[in-house]
């Protein structure tokens, strides 16, 4: 079996140590395939962009060690309760205050509902990262998996669209492409990122056609 550490090359030292907090429940869209695919993604845009690896590293597998369900009112506050507790971790590894804090301002600012400005550039590279994991065939897998997991219907068989009522992703997953994905590539912070996220929306663009043609919408 392969270590699942290795997959987080060159920081596998560092992986092998945090790995074990990284995955605060049993969802599917938040395991370590999704904090793999992050890495992946951050990796790549630090490749073109620069930046502290190993800071980046650190934040991409903490950034969800707090779990908080996507229907719950404490949403908006799942990555500022991930960063508390990801700073804990960091100061039991002997990292210095200011690493500490620039690892949990990343994690702090990588999410959508908690809408807090990534002031470096590594809180910018694992925003982008993660949002790159929120768009495309992957992200169109998780966010049927998530409507599945919080009881919503695929879409309203009435106005799948949405063009004669207000849109309620909660209730109908496929709301949630033009409630929230297709607003997220405009977003990118990284020039790298950007471009990674333009064939990623071109192809959510494409899913939704294809689904409503099917529908017969």
């Amino acid at each position: 079996m392969t270590d699942p550490a290795s997959r987080f090359a060159p920081h596998e030292a560092l992986a092998a140590t945090l790995l074990p907090h990284a995955v605060a429940s049993d969802d599917g869209a938040h395991d370590i395939a999704h904090i793999g695919r992050v890495f992946a993604n951050a990796m790549r845009i630090h490749a073109g962009e620069g930046g502290d690896g190993e800071l980046i590293a650190a934040a991409v597998l903490l950034h969800d060690c707090v779990s908080v369900e996507k229907n719950s009112p404490l949403r908006a506050q799942a990555s500022r309760l991930a960063a508390e507790k990801a700073s804990g971790i960091l100061v039991e590894l002997g990292w210095d205050q200011a690493r500490i804090a620039a690892s949990a301002h990343a994690i702090a600012a990588h999410s959508f509902s908690a809408a807090i400005e990534p002031e470096t550039l590594e809180a910018r590279i694992l925003q982008d990262a993660d949002r790159l994991d929120a768009i495309g065939m992957v992200g169109v897998a998780r966010l049927f998996y998530i409507g599945g997991r919080m009881g919503s219907q695929l879409y309203d068989s009435g106005d799948p669209r949405g063009e004669n009522r207000r849109l309620d992703d909660k209730t109908f997953a496929l709301d949630h492409f033009p409630a929230k994905l297709f607003t997220l590539a405009d977003g990118f912070k990284t020039k790298t990122g950007r471009q990674m996220a333009t064939e990623r929306h071109r192809r959510l663009h494409l899913f939704r056609d294809l689904f409503l043609e099917e529908i017969h919408a």
